[in-house]
Order: C-alpha cells, then structure tokens, then sequence
C-alpha cells in the first residue's frame, strides 16, 4: 500500500483483490496463508492471526466476493442504466396503458428529463411511495420519527430535484441541502447526503440522511464485501471503505480541520460545520441522523467522529441515530467507544433489522476482524412482528445453520408480496420490479430483504414490544430505555 494511504494509523488491514488471481486465494486457503502478501497490506508482525482457518476462509469469500463483482461492474452499471430509462420511459409517459394509447392514436413519446422532479431511481421503483404514514402520528414520537427517517433514507437514492420535492411539497417540510461528497481514495465524488427541516410538525428537528447502497453499483457492494479496515488510536477498528465514504484524508486520517485551501467537499466536514452553524443560531436544536445499509453505517461513523473530535456542542442536541440494514461499522473497542459516547451525551440509537437481510450480517465478526455491533437492535420477523434483542437472529450471514430458514423466508416473502395489497390495503402493493427482486432472493436469500421497502413497511405495519430495559451486549449492564 501506498505510505500515504496508511501513514496516520498503525495498525490496520486491507485486502487488495486487485493484486490476486483464484490461485493465489486457494493458496491461501492452506495452513499458514501461501501467497497472502501478494493481496493483503498489513503491518510486519501483525500476521498470527492468518493462521486461523476461519478467518483465511472470510477473508477467501471477501476476496471471491470481490472478484465477482468487479467482473459483473460493468454488465450491472450497463444494466442499471437500461432499467432506468426504461422504467423511467414507461413512467414519463403514462405507464404500459399510456404507451399503448400513445402508440394507437399515433402520439409522439415524450422524453425523459433527469432534471424532473419524476425521474426515479430504481429504488423508487421498488418502492413507489413518496408519502409519509398519516395514520402514524407525532405524539407516538417513537413511531413517528421511526416512519420519517426510513423514509428519508429511502428518498436519499433519488435525485435532488426529486428530493426536493418531496421534502417541500409533500411532507411540507424545508429541504437544507442536498449533497454529492468527494472520496479522496477513489478521486471522485460517490458519497452522497441531505438534510432538512421538520417545519411541519417541530422546525427546531434537523434530519441528516445518508444514501446507502446502491442496488445495482458494483462499487457499493465491493465496500460492503471488504473487510478491510484501519485502527484508530483510542476508537478500535474501523471498516476502512465506511471512513473513505465519509471523508477520511490519505495522508492525516481524521483531522481536527480541514486546511481552508481544501477545494473538495467531504461528507463529515461539510455536514459537520452545517450543523455547527445551526447549533450557534438555534438553541433549541434537535438533530436526528439517518441512513440505510451504507447509509447507516456513515450515519453512525459520522457520530464516532463526532465524538472523536469532541464536538459536544453538536452531539448534546442530537437527538438520536436511526439506521436500516446497517452493515458492522467496526470491532468491539470501536463497540465500547460507541456505547460510551450514548451513555455520555443520552441520545438514542436505534439499528433496525429486518428478517434475514444479509447485510447486517456483514462484514464478519471472526477473530481477525472481529466487526460488533454495539447497543440495540430493532428487529422484525416476516410478519412485521419486532422485538428488542442484543443482536439480530443468525449473526453471521455464512451459518449453515440458517441456510434452510434463509431460502424459506425468501419464498414466504414472494408469496406475501402478492398477497399485502388484498390485506393491507393499495399502499402495500408491490411493483413488478420489487417482486422481481423476491424472485431473485429465492437464489440469494436476504438480498431482497435488503430492499428499503421491507424498512418502510416495519415502521408502518410492524408490532413492537418495547421492555422497560435492555441489556447491552457490550457492557453488559442494563442501560434505561424509554421511548
């Protein structure tokens, strides 16, 4: 690895599939890891744990992982562009019947325009809602502000001029900014967020939401699969693609400031000096930070950095975390570091989980990288039935174990895609594209779980038994949680 690249942490592991062929990774697999400095950086000394076969056979699915998806980028990025200017084509233009009419009565199509407030992205064609649950009202601030975020999270995919139409003119609240974040290990901005204003119910409310992975970018995905990370003096272990989304410089890791010469925005000090800003003027201030699958874990890291640099003017008016099929952010010191930052500055942090979704189940929890969760969990069943737990069911996405269990829920969640809209009403009908996805989690069991829909539809639908207390799995004391 490059020194500029590592300088600012000592200890730290990256996998470099880029470096490696199938032969080096099954070499690898034998006792004492054959082959392993052609594609892992670490530092000299810090090897002894390449022994373990478990952890030389994660870091072999990682790597695999990897592999595939660098030879599928290009097929998925052609095929994300097909989908969507077809399903936008089809949309702009009334649907199937509206094409059809067009076609009969001899009528030119009209065009698709990006800059419309209708262009969609395919995860709004998975799910096609845009409304916030009037039924779920803001007494029940649990629920309430549960069914904003998820939704906010979901809106994060699309759009700024879709964003900002949803925000303005349906929840009637005020959009602050809308963000495209650089990434300085990859050399181009990837990272994007926004934030608004609650005006419709409490203005003093600031959401934060971070856009999470993108279903069909090959890159995301990649991040997700890597186990790689970097240590951080007085932190722990952190996942080293969730700090390069965030803003993590090459070469000083995570200072304090930025040079005032810095011409690129990144997504923790930008944000950061956003809410700084709204701190000084708003006493009053409430900031609520949000995201989904990637989303979550740069909404979580944000904090950590947050309270790495001491920023307590910020975190005593944050009012809490919601995140949604959150991948491991990083190892148990990273857990502690976290949990002692909730107790201290008394926000809250809720993660949810649905069913099998595979990716809180990632990156793996073996004795290499030993990735935690830390506090709550939120989890929901496939009945939209939600408990409170240490950690979700089947921890580790590559259990045996749950392989059975995994491809019966995926089957019980096709059939109950066609079955919701009679139940529960027009809201809850699925789109083609979104049963098309059940379809392919029949072969990948959890991918489709993964889907913000099945988030959305636990906020609206789920039934929750809160306890007056939860255990922590970290500490292991009882930590007071009221709703």
């Amino acid at each position: 690895m490059d020194l500029m690249e590592s300088e600012f942490s000592k200890n730290y592991v990256i996998l470099k599939p880029e470096n490696a062929n199938l032969l080096d990774l099954f070499l690898f697999l034998l006792p004492f890891g054959l082959r392993k400095r052609k594609f892992i950086d670490c530092p000299l000394g810090k090897e002894d744990p390449f022994k373990n076969f478990r952890d030389r056979w994660l870091i072999f699915i990682s790597m695999l992982l990897q592999f595939i998806l660098a030879i599928i980028a290009t097929p998925l990025a052609k095929l994300d562009s097909f989908l969507l200017k077809l399903l936008n084509f089809i949309s702009f233009n009334g649907g199937v019947s509206g094409i059809l009419s067009k076609i009969l009565k001899g009528k030119s199509f009209l065009e698709v325009n990006e800059d419309s407030p209708e262009y969609t992205s395919v995860v709004g064609f998975a799910d096609w809602r845009r409304d916030l649950d009037s039924s779920i009202k803001p007494d029940d601030t649990f629920r309430y502000y549960s069914a904003l975020t998820v939704m906010a999270a979901k809106v994060s995919y699309e759009s700024k001029p879709f964003v900002q139409s949803v925000v303005n003119d349906r929840w009637k609240m005020k959009l602050l900014g809308y963000f495209n974040f650089w990434n300085d290990f990859q050399g181009k901005a990837t990272t994007q967020a926004f934030m608004f204003e609650n005006t419709a119910i409490d203005p003093n409310v600031i959401v934060v939401a971070f856009r999470g992975t993108s279903l069909l970018d090959s890159y995301d995905w990649q991040v997700d699969a890597d186990f790689s990370w970097y240590e951080i003096e007085g932190v722990g272990r952190i996942h080293s693609g969730f700090m390069k989304a965030l803003g993590l410089q090459k070469a000083t890791g995570w200072p304090k400031e930025l040079p005032k010469s810095q011409l690129q925005e990144f997504a923790y000090y930008t944000i950061r000096q956003k809410l700084r800003d709204i701190a000084k003027t708003n006493d009053k201030a409430r900031f609520i930070i949000t995201g989904h699958s990637l989303g979550g874990a740069l909404a979580t890291l944000f904090v950590t950095v947050l309270s790495l640099h001491d920023e307590s003017t910020i975190l005593e008016k944050l009012e809490g975390i919601y995140t949604y099929g959150q991948p491991r952010v990083g190892d148990q010191q990273f857990a502690k570091f976290m949990v002692n930052t909730v107790q201290k500055y008394g926000f809250k942090y809720h993660r949810y989980v649905y069913s099998s979704d595979l990716v809180p189940r990632l990156p793996s929890d073996a004795i290499l990288f030993k990735y935690k969760h830390f506090g709550r969990c939120v989890f929901f069943n496939t009945l939209y039935r939600g408990r409170i737990v240490k950690e979700q069911p089947n921890k580790n996405y590559f259990s045996l174990v749950w392989v059975i269990p995994k491809y019966l829920s995926a089957w019980w969640e096709l059939i109950r895609s066609l079955i919701i809209p009679l139940v529960k009403g027009f809201d809850y009908y699925e789109s083609l594209l979104m049963k098309g996805g059940r379809v392919v989690g029949l072969f990948i069991p959890g991918l489709a779980a993964h889907f913000p829909l099945n988030y959305v539809n636990s906020t609206r639908l789920g039934k929750l038994n809160v306890p007056d207390k939860v255990e922590d799995p970290i500490l292991g004391d009882d930590i007071e949680d009221d709703f």
